[in-house]
């Protein structure tokens, strides 16, 4: 077995990497760049060796960087993990002429399947249901106008090179097309170095169904069963799980014998992932195979057992699988939430900055449920702009899938962040959701269960209980602490303007009773002293875990993706608050704000131009991709705020109309 490994990668993968590598007694070097020095995979690595600057361009992408720490360090393989040169064929083949490892597939499958274009035709000349669509090359927006005409609409507009979500765009029109096809030959230069872009019909309510399969040097290739990501934002997955609540036991026999077939036409020796999209009828197409790692693979790991990236290191030594298909089977349900560090409020934008606090629930069996969180970063960390702005990797495990969802949910209660934005209360709602719950998903869920945007949601009953019962505990710590006399009893809790008369008293076991609309509600187990920002309590034998933080005048108390401002106040006080009047937000309809920090591409307006609504008056790059804003109004431009090139910060002024 190899005595050590060089990780090309950084990161949670980095980090995931390194805890199988220690589990089989193999020593790790991880490669590093100016941003993730001192990284929580520097950290736990047993060598470093530093690659060059923070941009992926200058040291992650670049293969003789590489090769020079496998050389320097003594390494005799390298695990790329998943993205920068994971599924590059000419990295693959530059490390077996050095006479060095690569823990992935072979160069020749690499080729066959990496490439989207290349492997549609492989597919279909393999038997395997294709989905309609052009897979040759298409030089000008012109010609892919025409095409999708052909096609007929909607069309999607996907990089051949692309991969986590970036470069892919769904055209409904002429007009989407044009812009779309030069928007995704833009985002795939720049990701992937490879502006080829091919086209295929978009499959009305769709899922995004995926088999992951495992290989070896003998020919052997087995799958371990299917994973559901159709909840996505932007084409990038968002909630994972395993299995897939639409499958029956027929159709996943037959999607699993279709990727092994694949797999076995391409002498597939790894572990890869051969993806589906499919109709609510169970009807499904091949879409793509990838040939790496899933950033999705815990989900598969807890149901079955198996530890994908131990696999891949003993297919790459050579080893024969220890297990056939027969040997497999599904075990209880799992989900994976990412988070990730974007604003749901501010339409998921990203959000880059220190990590100030990070707290994360603890891991392992938890009752009813069991918690693996996959995660690269430690508070006080920076989360960069040069990279995905994955925080982490939630999962929960449970016998069935309510045991699983109600376990996330959970999980994500005991998951607190601050410095930046994040999606755990976006996360929180979709589990909460009876959509959800139902299992009735498909790729447009985010689309049409926030269509507006993301809010948060209303409280339910349930939840006003918990903001009312915590704001009063947490009143009675802070009055005990600053030993008030007045030993009062009765308040009025406001939630938002919403009024709710309270009377507060103790019970034998000491646990605190607050009586409310003609009900006793019990708070018991209470864990939380000023300073805390989580409050951890039993309410009427039910666990739970709230987001506080105090307020000038109040609590600020979040429950999943509910939150409210909520004070505790006499009677009388109470009364005065209701009639104040609300604050107006400051106009700023004149104003395009930048809604991230990232740098300006373009801004194709000029002062005194008169701009119609709906035109591209500013593309702004973060985290790897492009956003075109555009006027939402007809006007004239009077100031322009930055130019090309430009950093700019949230909410800085890039055009201002008269």
């Amino acid at each position: 077995m190899f005595k050590k490994i060089l990780i090309a990668n950084r990161g949670e993968i980095a980090v995931r990497v390194i805890k199988t590598c220690r589990k089989m007694g193999i020593k790790t070097v991880v490669v590093y760049s100016d941003a993730d020095a001192g990284s929580l995979a520097c950290e736990m690595a047993d060598e470093t060796v530093h690659i060059g600057p923070s941009p992926a361009a200058q040291s992650y992408l670049i293969q003789d960087k590489i090769v020079d720490a496998v050389k320097q360090t003594g390494a005799q393989a390298v695990h790329p993990g998943f993205g920068f040169l994971s599924e590059n064929a000419g990295f693959a083949r530059r490390l077996k002429a050095e006479g060095i490892a690569f823990i992935g597939p072979n160069p020749e499958a690499i080729d066959a399947m990496g490439d989207k274009i290349t492997s549609k035709k492989f597919a279909a000349e393999a038997g395997v249901s294709t989905v309609p669509g052009h897979m040759g090359l298409i030089e000008t927006p012109d010609e892919a106008v025409k095409i999708a005409r052909e096609i007929g609409y909607p069309v999607m507009i996907k990089a051949s090179a692309g991969g986590g979500g970036k470069g892919i765009r769904v055209a409904h029109s002429d007009d989407d097309m044009a812009e779309g096809f030069a928007a995704v030959k833009a985002e795939a230069l720049n990701a992937f170095g490879d502006d080829r872009v091919f086209l295929e019909k978009f499959i009305v309510d769709p899922r995004h169904i995926e088999i992951q399969v495992l290989g070896d040097k003998h020919g052997n290739v087995i799958h371990l069963f299917e994973r559901e990501c159709s909840i996505q934002r932007r084409n990038q997955k968002v909630v994972e799980e395993a299995p897939s609540p639409l499958l029956d036991e027929a159709t996943r026999a037959a999607m699993g014998a279709q990727a092994v077939a694949l797999a076995k036409a391409v002498n597939y020796d790894s572990a890869g992932t051969v993806e589906f999209v499919a109709g609510q009828d169970k009807s499904f197409y091949f879409l793509e195979m990838n040939t790496r790692l899933q950033v999705e693979h815990p989900v598969t790991e807890l149901i079955t057992g198996v530890d994908l990236v131990e696999q891949m290191i003993r297919s790459a030594w050579g080893e024969q699988l220890a297990f056939k298909q027969d040997d497999l089977s599904i075990n209880g349900w799992a989900i994976e939430s990412r988070i990730y560090a974007e604003d749901p409020y501010r339409g998921f934008l990203p959000s880059i900055g220190r990590l100030v606090r990070y707290e994360q629930p603890e891991e392992g069996d938890q009752g009813d449920y069991t918690v693996r969180n996959d995660s690269g970063v430690r508070e006080g960390d920076e989360i960069s702009m040069f990279y995905d702005p994955m925080i982490a990797k939630l999962c929960a495990w449970g016998e069935t899938r309510d045991a699983a969802v109600e376990g996330m949910a959970r999980a994500l209660e005991d998951t607190h962040l601050s410095g930046l934005g994040h999606n755990v209360p976006f996360l929180s709602a979709v589990m909460d959701q009876d959509r959800f719950k139902s299992g009735q998903l498909s790729t447009s869920y985010i689309k049409d269960e926030f269509p507006e945007g993301f809010r948060g949601l209303e409280p339910t009953e349930a939840q006003k209980d918990i903001f009312i019962t915590v704001a009063a505990a947490m009143n009675e710590v802070l009055a005990e602490q600053a030993g008030d006399p007045s030993e009062r009893t009765d308040w009025t809790v406001l939630i938002d303007r919403e009024a709710h008369e309270v009377s507060l008293s103790y019970d034998e076991a000491e646990d605190l009773v607050i009586s409310l609309d003609e009900r006793d509600l019990t708070l018991s187990e209470i864990d939380w002293r000023p300073g805390l920002a989580q409050f951890k309590a039993v309410l009427d034998d039910e666990p739970f875990t709230a987001e506080v933080k105090r307020a000038p005048d109040g609590f600020d108390i979040r429950h999943r993706a509910a939150k409210a401002r909520v004070r505790v106040l006499t009677p009388r006080a109470a009364d005065m608050y209701q009639r104040l009047p609300e604050k107006v937000a400051a106009d700023t309809s004149k104003l395009v704000l930048s809604p991230m920090p990232g740098l300006v591409v373009d801004i194709p307006v000029t002062v005194g131009q008169e701009v119609k609504s709906g035109e591209t008056v500013a593309i702004i790059e973060a985290m790897k991709m492009q956003n075109i804003l555009k006027a939402e109004r007809d006007g004239v431009v009077k100031a322009i705020g930055a130019k090309a090139g430009d950093p700019v910060a949230a909410d800085d002024v890039l055009v201002e109309f008269a």
